[in-house]
């Protein structure tokens, strides 16, 4: 995948602050382009830089559940905002962890909603974090049969799956 010129150096500059920070974490690892989380519009401009941490040993930086991940990704966002004028969306990943998380998300969102759809009966997710509510939102946006929304507060706050039709008695 290939950045537009003009996003490049946001890019450039996204991956020196992640590098940077690697380096005083005292983390040997790479940084590379991830083509999963980088999106570019039907004009050809840049919608999100995703940006992949490729090691040894890096479960340290994903954390429990994706929480130093994320956390990680917020202060790299934070310091963009001092570097840059345009303001891009910084997606990280850690040896591929979010990737597989989306792929094992999206196939449980359609296990679940084949469910709904059998017994009729709404079902209530675990609590998740916004991205991991996004990801079952979009795969079952099309679903014909059933239909999602968030509920809750907080870190409480997961995906209820719905039948589109509910049975009348």
């Amino acid at each position: 995948m290939e950045i537009p010129e003009e996003q490049s150096e946001i890019y450039e500059t996204a991956k020196g602050i992640l590098e940077k920070l690697l380096e005083l974490m005292d983390l040997p690892a790479t940084v590379t382009l991830s083509e999963e989380f980088t999106s570019i519009d039907e004009e050809g401009n840049t919608t999100s830089i995703g940006l992949n941490i490729e090691g040894e040993d890096l479960g340290i930086l994903i954390g429990r559940r994706g929480q130093t991940m994320v956390s990680l990704q917020h202060i790299v966002r934070l310091i963009m905002t001092h570097h840059t004028e345009e303001r891009l969306p910084i997606v990280l990943d850690v040896e591929g962890y979010k990737q597989r998380r989306c792929d094992g998300l999206r196939v449980l969102a359609m296990r679940l909603a084949e469910q709904v759809n059998t017994r009729k009966m709404p079902f209530a997710m675990e609590p998740m974090t916004p991205f991991e509510r996004r990801v079952i939102h979009l795969a079952l946006a099309d679903h014909p049969d059933v239909m999602t929304e968030s509920t809750g507060v907080g870190d409480s706050r997961k995906v209820v799956i719905t039948p589109k039709k509910i049975p009348h008695y």
